[in-house]
Formats: structure tokens, C-alpha cells, sequence
């Protein structure tokens, strides 16, 4: 039968958890997105979501906004699709109800979920009213229950054949369900990882059930396999299987192997193996890249690119961007395998490496520092953990966390030279050293190793971010903003100091309605005494003087000393002089320092 859809207060706290989720944490621009689209279609204003509403509303375009000239809807709807399927695939697996937002649209729909194992062909469907007969069918039959009943009606029997059931049991069902689903799991996850579970470290091991036993070796330089398919012909296709091995091989996050997954392969390695097949789309010329375990078969992301995003001019571009949310330590594989508690002490520290970028503070960054600091100790060959280390160390430097205790930031510098030594081609190797030497104020060198960065790995938006922050803080404000304007525009799950160069390049180039835009983003972070200045310009640039005062109050009292004089904190970050002169007038003006 036709299943009547989720009921509204259901799909309330699907997308309170949705937006929630670590998979979201990091995108505040997917955030406001999401819920835009799905309080709108809640409300019954479905009939308003289109470009030009979407555009104006949730991105403060004008008026004037041209979709044919301006993607940003349809880009961040299109990364906003992926995170859905992340989330669903991963945090959300159990969710009761799913939230889509099919291609062609931007209207959401929602549906039940028929939660399943990994590798079952059937969905778990079927008369509700007879016991279920196995797992994967308990969970939707409760969720279809508790989601036809209107609230503040009685609930009523789900069949005439059967006994009237109560919300409790069906509940039990769910939850039963789910413990089955996660212990079968991890048998399935034990059996084909037992050789790989074996070679954690120590402290990994002792946390895993039942492998007390087996030896504990640091395995330090494991990273995740990736492995192509092609299974579609043409030149659409061609063009984008060739871009994902060109981008495959510059991340220093993963081990591209030049080969199919279904080649001989080390099978061990399966818990963290994964493949991109290349498969045909839903339209003539169109491609899918569905990204999968290969050990449990499960889809860790699903795009399908039009022929027009296939084109030579533009395929780099946008499988730049899907690599950038699937690859490094942020991305689909890194919280696949950090959900599924399977990973190398490598993966594992560069988790935390992510973690401490996602939520700044003392406690994320000691755990991330000591975690790569072990690693070194051991002997790690990794030249992209001393560069990870490296930069920690830098941030030890400037937010004057207490450990490493006595950091400097020449200390720092060794070791980002030594990464590069490790990986003259590492391009996390030459960020570092890039952004330390900003540090110090060498802007030539900065911009010189970041570009390097950039030019190792162009498919990695993290580097064009960083080297377009380079140029931002080297005052090269034209140059550097568009670099990344674009990096931001194309992934919308990107940490929190991309939105802060980007505030700081359109408020000296004078747009002073993109600064407020990219001000706003700030303010899921922790606090930080520059972005809560920023957020405070952006409140001041906006008329929201209530705001602005709560945020000028807030500055005050968490951080007394940059409020007094926040001159003397640009001039140690080495802001650029005019940079200084205009984000110190601005905060004056805002009532946040001495006027003299």
C-alpha cells in the first residue's frame, strides 16, 4: 500500500537532528539551507522555493541576482544533496524519517526509512500487522506506525487482524531492531577486519570488544585505499574518471590505488578500503560517481553530473569539489571510518586533527597535538603528520594553549621543515610552512609556499583556500578574495577561518554585504576574540544594532584586552597595516577600544 507521509512534528525532529549533526557541524551555509527549504515547505510555501527566493533570502542576494550568471543555489543545493546522503548513510542511518531534496527542485520530500543491512536486496516492506520476521523489517514497521497517528488523536490498531498495539511495544520493535542491525554490523566488521584490527595501536585495541587478545602494533602510516571503477563508457565519463585519478593522486590524505577494486587486493586492508565507481547517469551524457565500502557495499556518497558539468572547461571544477568533501580528513571516508571506530592511528589522529579545526579550543587541540606527537615519538615516516604537528604547534603559538608547554614558533618552523623534507610533494607539508612563515611575517614566503601548496594538489579546495588567504593577509585583497570566494562558493562544508578571510577580503575590497554575509558563518565557531570582532562589524554593517551591542558586551567581558586595544592584537598576527587601521577604526566606531 501507499504510505501516507511523515507526520509534520516527525519531520520537525529529523531536521533538529539533522541540523545537529557533526556531519552538518562544520557548514553553516548547509544549515540555514536546510532548514530554510524545510520550514517553508512545512508551512505550505512550497510554491516559493525557487532560485531567485532561495537566493535572495538564505544567501542576501538583491533583487538583480541572475541564476544563469550566479550559481550558488544551485551549487550549494547540489553539496547540500551530498550531505544528506552522508549524514543518512552514516550518523542518520537509523533516522525514522528521511529528508531529500530531489534533483530538478528545490521542494524537500520526506520519507520512511527502511533501515537495512548492507547488501540486502529487498526493502524491508511488507503487512505490518504480523510479527516481523526479521530485523530489518521491525524498524520500519514502527516508524510507519508512530508516523500515521495525527497528534492528540487516539492512537488507532495498525490492522484489523491483528491486536491492538501500543506506542511502547512498537518502540521496542525500533529499538530492537537497531541493537540487531548494529550487532550484525559488527560481526560483519569483525570477520573481514580481524587481520587490520589487530595491527591498532594499543590504546585502540583495548576499547574494541573482544580483541583484547590480539597483538597491538602501531600501524602509523595506514591510510584509507581508494580504488576506481569505470562502468560507464563515453567521453563524459572519460573526462571525469581521468580528473578523479588526476586528483586522487595529490592528496596526501588517502592511497590512491592506479588500479580496479576488483584486482588483486589485500583484503585485510578491506575495513578501510573504498572505490569510486564511474557509472551511467539517469540522462543521456550524464555520469554518476557513487563513492562505497568496499568491505560492507555501503554508499558513502552519491553525484550524478549533468553532460554540462562533464564539459572539459568545467569537469575539473566540479570534481574538485567532490573530492574535497569525500578525501581529506573532513570528508565522507575520514567520518566513515571514525563512526565505524575501525581505524589506524593515523586516520585516528588526523580525526582529531579535523576536530580541533571544526571546534578550536585548548581540549580539542591537546588531544589532536599528543595524538600525532605519539606518532612521532614512534618514528612515523608520515611527512603529513609532522606537518599536521607543525601546524598545531604554530597554534599553540598563537592562542597560547598550554601544551606543547615553552611552543615556539621556531620550534613549529623545524618541524614543518622537516616535513617537507619527508614529502617534498606533500602538499599539507608546504601549507604549513606557508602559513607559519605568515606568522612571522614573511608575506613573499607565505604566498611563495602556499601557491606551491596549491599548484601540488589544485583539486584540493583546501589549498586554493589557503593560498587565497595567503594573498588576503599579505594585503593582496583582489587577488586572494576571488581565490577564496570560490573555494567557499564550491564547498560548503569548509572550516570556519575560510569564512573569516572572507570577511576580511570584501571588507577591504569594500563589499561590505558580502563581509556581513561571511561574518554571520562565524558565529558557530567557538569564540575567538578576531571573530567576534568580525561578527561585531558585520552586525554594525547590517543596522542590527541590538546585536551588535550584545556581541560589544560579549567581547568585553570574554576578552578584556583585545576589547581595550585590538591594535595590539592585529599588529601580533602581523595584519596587514591598512587591514589594522580600518578593522581598528571600524571597532572603534562599534565602541571596542580606546579612542586615542
Amino acid at each position: 500500500m501507499e504510505h501516507a507521509p511523515p507526520a509534520a512534528p516527525a519531520v520537525r525532529e529529523t531536521l533538529e537532528r539533522l541540523l545537529a549533526s557533526e556531519t552538518f557541524g562544520r557548514s553553516e551555509r548547509a544549515r540555514r539551507l536546510l532548514r530554510y527549504l524545510v520550514e517553508r515547505e512545512q508551512a505550505g510555501e512550497a510554491d516559493r522555493l525557487k532560485g531567485v527566493s532561495i537566493a535572495m533570502d538564505v544567501f542576501g542576494k538583491d533583487g538583480d541576482f541572475d541564476a544563469s550568471t550566479d550559481a550558488v543555489v544551485r551549487v550549494q543545493a547540489g553539496r547540500l544533496r551530498e550531505l544528506l546522503d552522508q549524514y543518512f548513510a552514516n550518523e542518520g542511518v537509523a533516522e525514522p524519517v528521511r529528508i531529500a531534496i530531489p534533483r530538478g527542485g528545490y521542494v524537500p520530500s520526506y520519507e520512511l526509512n527502511a533501515i537495512r543491512l548492507p547488501g540486502d536486496a529487498k526493502s524491508a516492506t511488507g503487512n505490518i500487522a504480523r510479527q516481523p520476521q526479521a530485523s530489518a523489517e521491525a524498524a520500519p514497521a514502527a516508524a510507519e506506525y508512530l508516523d500515521s497517528a495525527t497528534p492528540g488523536e487516539p492512537v488507532a490498531p495498525i490492522a484489523p487482524a491483528a491486536p491492538a498495539q501500543s506506542l511502547t511495544r512498537q518502540l521496542r520493535f525500533f529499538w530492537a531492531a537497531m541493537v540487531l542491525v548494529i550487532a550484525m554490523l559488527g560481526v560483519l566488521i569483525l570477520r573481514q577486519g580481524d587481520a587490520f584490527l589487530g595491527g591498532g595501536d594499543a590504546a585502540a585495541t583495548a576499547e574494541t570488544a573482544g580483541a583484547a587478545s590480539i597483538a597491538a602494533q602501531p600501524i602509523f602510516d595506514s591510510l584509507p585505499l581508494i580504488y576506481i571503477a569505470m562502468k560507464a563508457d563515453g567521453a563524459e565519463a572519460a573526462r571525469v574518471a581521468a580528473s578523479l585519478r588526476a586528483g586522487l593522486a595529490g592528496f596526501d590524505t588517502i592511497d590512491f590505488i592506479g588500479r580496479d577494486a576488483d584486482s588483486t587486493r589485500d583484503q585485510s586492508a578491506d575495513p578501510i578500503s573504498f572505490v569510486f565507481d564511474i557509472v551511467p547517469g539517469p540522462a543521456a551524457g550524464d555520469v554518476t560517481v557513487e563513492l562505497q565500502s568496499v568491505a560492507t557495499g555501503r554508499v558513502l556518497l552519491s553525484r550524478n553530473l549533468t553532460s554540462a558539468e562533464t564539459a572539459p572547461s568545467v569537469v575539473e571544477s566540479n570534481v574538485a569539489s567532490l573530492l574535497t568533501s569525500t578525501v581529506p580528513a573532513s570528508g565522507a571516508i575520514y567520518s566513515y571510518i571514525d563512526q565505524s571506530d575501525i581505524r589506524t592511528s593515523q586516520i585516528g589522529c588526523l580525526v582529531l586533527d579535523d576536530h580541533y579545526y571544526l571546534d578550536m579550543n585548548a581540549k580539542t587541540h591537546e588531544a589532536a597535538y599528543r595524538c600525532l606527537e605519539k606518532l612521532a615519538s614512534e618514528g612515523t615516516k608520515s611527512s603529513l603528520v609532522y606537518a599536521e604537528l607543525a601546524a598545531l604547534h604554530g597554534e599553540a603559538v598563537t592562542a597560547r594553549y598550554p601544551y606543547p608547554p615553552d611552543a615556539t614558533l621556531e620550534k613549529a618552523m623545524s618541524l614543518a621543515h622537516r616535513a617537507v623534507q619527508m614529502g617534498p610533494m606533500n602538499s599539507h607539508a608546504h601549507r604549513a610552512l606557508g602559513y607559519l612563515n605568515s606568522r612571522l611575517g614573511n608575506a613573499d614566503e607565505a604566498i611563495r609556499l602556499t601557491r606551491k601548496a596549491y599548484e601540488l594538489n589544485p583539486y584540493d579546495l583546501g589549498m586554493a583556500a589557503a593560498y587565497g588567504y595567503g594573498l588576503i593577509f599579505a594585503g593582496k585583497y583582489d587577488e586572494g578574495t576571488p581565490i577564496l570566494g570560490h573555494a567557499v562558493e564550491a564547498f560548503s562544508g569548509h572550516p570556519t577561518w575560510w569564512d573569516y578571510g572572507l570577511f576580511v577580503g570584501a571588507f577591504m575590497q569594500g563589499d561590505m554585504k558580502k563581509a556581513a554575509i561571511a561574518s554571520e558563518s562565524l558565529r558557530t565557531t567557538a569564540s575567538k576574540s578576531h571573530y567576534l570582532a568580525a561578527r561585531l562589524i558585520g552586525a554594525k554593517i547590517s543596522g542590527r544594532d541590538k546585536l551588535a551591542g550584545e556581541l560589544a558586551n560579549e567581547l568585553i567581558t570574554e576578552f578584556p584586552k583585545f576589547a581595550a586595544d585590538p591594535r595590539a592584537t592585529f599588529v601580533d598576527r602581523k595584519y596587514p597595516a591598512d587591514l589594522t587601521d580600518r578593522l581598528v577604526q571600524s571597532l572603534r566606531a562599534a565602541g571596542i577600544g580606546n579612542p586615542s
